[in-house]
């Protein structure tokens, strides 16, 4: 019998207790999320005691929790409900960005634009999304429309959350 033969046939009959064990995120010891909420300017938001965050991604809504698959996601307008230990909850409007999974319970989200939901005014929101949709319908320049068409999706967003 030639030696790897041999040796095939014995690394075949190997008892599996001298396996070694592989270990992979799903069983990371921690059970609590580092999250960091943050502007290109500054960092609104930092904690290492959050249990769960709930995303407006593009691919649709999504909730993060403790050992969650290393992943990118666009986040579009929305709300980012940030829930900590003792359930205890915290709601930002983002105007969009992405949030990055990283291994390890660390989750970043970046954004251009972020402010707590209740810093927002239902009829100033009201307002201004009637401002950007007659703007946008408007005989303005081809720039000036886009734009306002970006401020309409934003603003209905946010109407939403506050309804």
């Amino acid at each position: 019998m030639s030696a790897l033969r041999l040796a095939s046939s014995l690394s075949r009959r190997t008892p599996r207790a001298f396996a070694t064990a592989r270990r992979g995120y799903a069983e990371a010891v921690s059970d609590k999320i580092k999250l960091s909420l943050v502007l290109p300017h500054q960092a609104i938001f930092s904690s290492a005691d959050v249990v769960q965050v709930n995303l407006p991604a593009a691919t649709g809504d999504m909730g993060i929790l403790a050992n969650h698959v290393p992943s990118i996601e666009a986040v579009r307008p929305g709300v980012v409900e940030v829930i900590e230990a003792g359930n205890s909850s915290k709601k930002f409007f983002v105007s969009g960005g992405f949030a990055t999974v990283h291994p390890n319970n660390k989750l970043t989200i970046n954004v251009i634009e972020a402010a707590p939901l209740e810093a927002f005014s239902a009829e100033a929101v009201r307002a201004n999304l009637q401002e950007a949709q007659r703007v946008a319908a408007g005989n303005g320049s081809e720039e000036d429309k886009l734009e306002a068409q970006v401020e309409v999706e934003v603003y209905e967003a946010l109407q939403h959350a506050l309804a």
